[in-house]
């Protein structure tokens, strides 16, 4: 482990899957600008929610100027990255990747569809240290979103964060809870929570000419979380910071199957 980077005045690459107009985008970049004057955004030119780390590698992309170190991407939060620190990001590539402030929760099995965490994921994997920032909501009604909690605590962890030394394939996934600034007390460092009930669902409807069609979403159903969860720390409202870790082997399994299957074999005698 080591420091993330020495000096002052980091590069940064910002990006999100809710798209360049997002209001979350706006919250992330004042995070950014929080501890640098030299940050980049690289943001799909629409809404990229649930395309996890998908890469357009059948259609071409186009890269739009909004202004200065500012671009909208026709593609997925991967290929926002992918394209900012292979083609648009001028001279030095970024000491650090931030995605987010996501409009809802990326928690639990939310994870591995997250276009938000996919974000990090392609920086980390491009050997950038990257951090995902997700604002929950839903748990005190729909009507409005807590931006200003990401306003005022993303700044406080992002500089804790950069303080500390992290695995070089972790990424930081960090959720603000669905509450007021001044009724969040408290930090969790958290694992990935599991739920014990599906909470994705498909809703049927018909077009005029009576045809089917469907729509996928998420309910909003609360679970019954463990202790020191992602989930847990959201639903009582603590700010949760979960380390993610991008080799997704389950070792425990792997070792077990090793002493069973692994050996020489032999071809099928065709008959």
């Amino acid at each position: 482990m080591s420091k993330l980077f020495t000096g002052n005045n980091p590069r940064i690459l910002i990006t999100n899957d809710d798209g360049i107009r997002a209001p979350g985008l706006k919250v992330l970049r004042a995070i950014a600008e929080s501890i640098s004057d030299d940050v980049w955004v690289v943001a799909p030119a629409e809404e990229q929610s649930g395309m996890s780390r998908a890469l357009s590698l059948n259609s071409p992309l186009r890269a739009r100027r909004v202004a200065d170190k500012r671009y909208a991407v026709t593609g997925t939060p991967a290929d926002c990255v992918l394209m900012a620190i292979n083609d648009i990001v001028e001279g030095k590539e970024p000491d650090l990747v931030l995605s987010g402030v996501n409009r809802g929760q990326n928690i639990a099995e939310d994870v591995t569809v997250s276009g938000t965490v996919a974000g990090a994921m392609q920086g980390r994997q491009m050997g950038i240290p990257s951090i995902a920032f997700s604002q929950a909501y839903g748990f005190s009604g729909r009507d409005t979103i807590k931006w200003q909690t990401a306003s005022a605590f993303g700044p406080v962890i992002l500089k804790k964060l950069l303080e500390e030394r992290w695995s070089e394939n972790v990424v930081m996934n960090v959720n603000f809870p669905d509450r007021e600034p001044e009724d969040v007390a408290e930090i969790e460092v958290t694992v990935q929570g599991t739920r014990d009930q599906h909470n994705i669902k498909t809703v049927r409807r018909e077009d005029l000419r009576g045809q089917a069609y469907y729509w996928i979403g998420f309910e909003g159903r609360p679970s019954t979380p463990a202790v020191g969860t992602d989930l847990r720390a959201i639903y009582e409202g603590r700010i949760s910071i979960t380390p993610l870790h991008l080799d997704l082997t389950h070792h425990e399994t792997r070792d077990r199957l090793a002493d069973h299957l692994s050996g020489p074999v032999e071809a099928p005698v065709e008959s």
